[in-house]
């Protein structure tokens, strides 16, 4: 059906430009809206619901419209960005197959905005231009760090769903060697350097997220990190001029919400415009 004219009101809790995926969560919550507004989807929430999420085949075509949206906001998307905010939970992504991970737990991380800008096209070519100048050296790299994803997916597989901290080893070692290997490409930047030396001075391990040149750091928090010593790497990151949130991975996709499971500031929000 056709849809009114509408106005589109987006509220976020994180940067935007940041390479967090937030232009792919934005077209992943206006295809689900707008589809469900002209009922090409059901609206899939039940009265005594405060949260539900939509059928296989009806998140496949909010996907679908998704990626359109990303093709018009970043012109050769992966795809995979739209993917995540569909399903949620983790995806492995290989030569523009993607898969999602069969069972995922949710892991306390760290997320570290640097503020340094960066170029996703700049930073790709260089690492392309460093292929083409020394094939011999950076293709084991490369193929050390498709390892090193293989190796993580196997890790969280095996994790119950609510790991203990002899779980996080295997992982926190993974991050190192990622985070060298990315220096080695090109991704990296001294932003991130110091935000590593940071967080590993509090027992703390991380690593680069998004293109890389700056931009956001992830870092692991196990089960048994004293708030104490999260609050210490805070503390230190935002002295360095960074923005930190203590947030979680593994989370569900995208969801219908009722207006009582939206917090009062941003219902406070919706009510003034």
């Amino acid at each position: 059906r056709d849809v009114l004219s509408v106005d589109i009101l987006v509220w976020s809790e994180l940067p935007m430009g940041a390479g967090l995926g937030s232009s792919a969560a934005y077209a992943v919550c206006l295809a689900a809206a707008l589809l469900t507004a002209c009922g090409a989807i059901s609206c899939p929430l039940k009265e005594e619901e405060s949260t539900a999420r939509w059928m296989e085949e009806e998140l496949a075509l909010i996907n679908k419209w998704a990626f359109q949206g990303e093709w018009v906001m970043h012109g050769n998307p992966s795809g995979v960005d739209n993917a995540v905010g569909t399903w949620g939970g983790a995806l492995r992504y290989q030569s523009g197959k993607i898969t999602p991970l069969k069972r995922v737990p949710m892991l306390r991380i760290l997320l570290t905005n640097t503020k340094v800008p960066r170029s996703t096209k700049v930073l790709v070519a260089g690492v392309k231009e460093k292929m083409l100048k020394f094939p011999a050296i950076m293709k084991p790299v490369l193929d050390s760090i498709d390892a090193i994803s293989q190796e993580c997916q196997s890790a969280l597989e095996a994790m119950p769903a609510d790991p203990s901290p002899e779980h996080y080893p295997v992982l926190e070692e993974l991050f190192d060697i990622n985070q060298h290997h990315l220096n080695v490409i090109g991704a990296g930047h001294p932003s991130l350097d110091r935000l590593c030396r940071v967080t590993v001075s509090h027992g703390l391990h991380s690593k680069l997220t998004g293109a890389g040149g700056g931009g956001c750091g992830i870092t692991l928090l196990r089960p048994d990190t004293s708030p104490l010593a999260v609050e210490a790497a805070k503390r230190d990151l935002c002295a360095c001029g960074f923005e930190c949130w203590e947030t979680r991975i593994g989370a569900p996709g995208v969801m219908l919400h009722s207006s009582s499971s939206l917090p009062t500031n941003l219902l406070c929000l919706l009510t003034a415009s």
